[in-house]
């Protein structure tokens, strides 16, 4: 019996690291496309699953990545187009998501976080400066990328593309979740709703207070 407490605390941490190390949990069926209703549906993974017998090929299919984005409707002149569970409701359960990045001459895809997936890049036109920052004690690593180059983002970490051609360039990526998340970083920080404090901001980032207001009015 003195064992009991022990054997009941390991149980308990095991259970505790398997929550804690599954993102998109392996799934348990061929298939889970997503629906928003719950007539003959199971719910799994956030999603209710479909009832197979009304599944068809469309609930597996996406069209338009052929499409350039518009890099003209924001100033840093880049266009994500991400097609994960909410547009492809066959990703349900199976882990992966896919998205075009337009840029133009000088484009940014600003400094972000992907929460609950690695990004794999490949660019497929122009040259792109990219680069991830590592957890303290915050280190970079960056590589210029021309047509064909591939390059990784671990989970959760900053990175950034940055098209440092004259000429447009596009890249497509894949991320290992149905819903990687994103968090930007300036966005996220500086035009949060309602606003953090100016007083916090102006000491985290040693900044004077108008500095912090100005970039505020920024987003």
């Amino acid at each position: 019996m003195k064992g009991v407490p022990y054997l009941v605390t390991v149980a308990i941490l095991a259970l505790a690291f398997s929550l804690a190390s599954a993102y998109d949990p392996s799934p348990l069926q061929d298939f889970c496309v997503a629906i928003n209703n719950t007539d003959s549906a199971v719910f799994v993974n956030g999603k209710f699953c479909k009832d197979p017998t009304y599944v068809t090929a469309n609930d597996f299919f996406f069209s338009g990545l052929n499409i350039p984005g518009n890099t003209t409707a924001n100033k840093l002149g880049s266009s994500v187009n991400l097609v994960n569970v909410d547009k492809l409701p066959g990703l349900n359960t199976l882990g992966i998501s896919l998205a075009r990045l337009d840029f133009a001459p000088y484009g940014l895809n600003p400094p972000h976080i992907h929460p609950r997936g690695t990004e794999l890049l490949v660019v497929m036109e122009g040259t792109l400066l990219v680069g991830f920052v590592t957890s303290n004690p915050n280190k970079l690593f960056t590589k210029i990328l021309n047509k064909g180059d591939i390059f990784v983002f671990p989970i959760g970490l900053i990175h950034f593309q940055f098209n440092i051609g004259q000429t447009n360039a596009v890249a497509f990526a894949g991320l290992s979740s149905q819903n990687p998340g994103l968090i930007t970083i300036a966005s996220t920080v500086f035009g949060s709703n309602p606003p953090i404090n100016p007083d916090v901001l102006t000491k985290a980032f040693q900044l004077d207070k108008n500095v912090v207001d100005y970039l505020q009015k920024q987003f």
